[in-house]
């Protein structure tokens, strides 16, 4: 028999994350790294500073980066703020935000953005 307390937990687990093409995984990608970079450039990090400013492209990148992962893989706001925080996470807990950024500009700048 399930307790409560293992069936809140089971009931709080993300669902699993959706297979992403690899396009749609480097938008997830970039746009966490964008959002890590630019929080890192509000907060004054010097190793931040040598990109350029994201703060205005990098969040429209993320939102509409975002906006099109929601309509390919079919999660709404809370799926897709799972699996941006998840990427987020790794970045960071791996450290390789800065190793992503160049390759992430490079899709800003096509972005249009």
């Amino acid at each position: 028999m399930i307790t409560p307390l293992i069936a809140a937990l089971l009931a709080a687990q993300p669902a699993p994350a959706p297979v992403l093409s690899q396009e749609s995984r480097a938008l997830l990608r970039c746009s966490a790294a964008f959002a890590l970079v630019s929080r890192r450039q509000a907060n004054g990090d010097p190793t931040a500073q040598r990109w350029p400013a994201l703060e205005v492209r990098g969040r429209e990148f993320f939102v509409r980066s975002l906006a099109q992962l929601m309509d390919q893989t079919g999660l709404d706001r809370d799926g897709i703020a799972w699996l941006a925080g998840a990427e987020a996470k790794a970045l960071q807990d791996s450290g390789e935000a800065d190793k992503v950024m160049p390759s992430c500009l490079v899709m800003l700048e096509s972005s249009g953005v």
